[in-house]
């Protein structure tokens, strides 16, 4: 299979532009024009190809177009978005999970273009108990938790078990179709774990049974909480339709004064680089 470096020829395109250009563009103004032609060049045809880079995508089949994208990835060749876009345009799916169980990049490439489509999802929450690549544990997380009700079971198990307890819970709180075994994991998480309140709240939050509204307005009314722990009860209280009226005090709160105070200046932050 042939293979193009279809930046690589546009950001040629592009560099002669600029020097053809000099200082007709400033940096922003190139900035908004760079996508735009971008977008044009996919449709500019290469004599060197013999078609333009659209077309030359969509002349192959699903097959072809995963094979284009492994073989990009295996030879160190730069994926284009013209590839990425071909892809998303078909019903690739079921050829695109193979590549979950290979490299670094195909794993990668595969979830961006599979996205939230239900029939990842149970091998996505399989790849999170595995992964350690915390950026990519989120993403996975955040497309399971688009879809959180095809695995519910095994995120309770998992819980259960001590594996990834955090993204367990998250994707608990994400499940649409209301259980009362959920609802009392992430309640008696909220009022077990004093040091992350907020984070627990919005899983009460997020679930959405407004019977968690008494447990919240117990914890926010208490003396000792932060400004942060309060700021984060309260979104959480009010996305369950509830209010909390009382005034409070939180001026010796560290994290108050510095979100209020409007005397903080570079000099402060940044060790007087501000006068240098």
């Amino acid at each position: 299979m042939k293979l193009y470096d279809f930046d690589g020829m546009f950001d040629k395109k592009i560099t002669d532009f600029i020097e053809k250009n000099a200082g007709k563009y400033s940096e922003s103004q190139l900035e908004d024009i760079i996508p735009k032609l971008y977008k044009q060049f996919g449709d500019v045809y290469i004599k060197s190809v013999g078609n333009t880079p659209n077309g030359f995508y969509s002349a192959m089949t699903d097959a072809e177009l995963v094979s284009a994208l492994r073989a990009h990835l295996k030879q160190n060749v730069p994926v284009s978005a013209f590839l990425c876009d071909a892809i998303e345009g078909r019903d690739a799916v079921s050829l695109l999970i193979p590549l979950l169980d290979g490299s670094a990049d195909e794993r990668e490439y595969a979830v961006n273009l599979i996205g939230s489509d239900d029939r990842a999802i149970a091998k996505y929450m399989q790849m999170l108990l595995n992964e350690e690549d915390a950026d990519f544990k989120d993403r996975l997380a955040d497309c399971i938790k688009e879809k959180a009700d095809l695995v519910i079971k095994d995120a309770v198990e998992n819980y259960e078990k001590g594996a990834e307890r955090e993204y367990m819970l998250e994707i608990m709180s994400r499940t649409v179709i209301p259980d009362e075994k959920i609802f009392k994991i992430l309640l008696n998480e909220f009022r077990s774990d004093i040091d992350n309140i907020p984070l627990h709240a919005s899983y009460l939050a997020s679930y959405g049974d407004p019977r968690a509204l008494e447990y919240l307005l117990d914890k926010i009314d208490e003396e000792g909480i932060s400004f942060i722990e309060y700021k984060e009860l309260l979104m959480a209280i009010e996305a369950l339709g509830g209010t909390y009226k009382k005034q409070r005090d939180f001026s010796s709160d560290p994290y108050y004064q510095l979100i209020n105070s409007h005397t903080v200046s570079d000099t402060d932050i940044f060790g007087g680089l501000n006068n240098k």
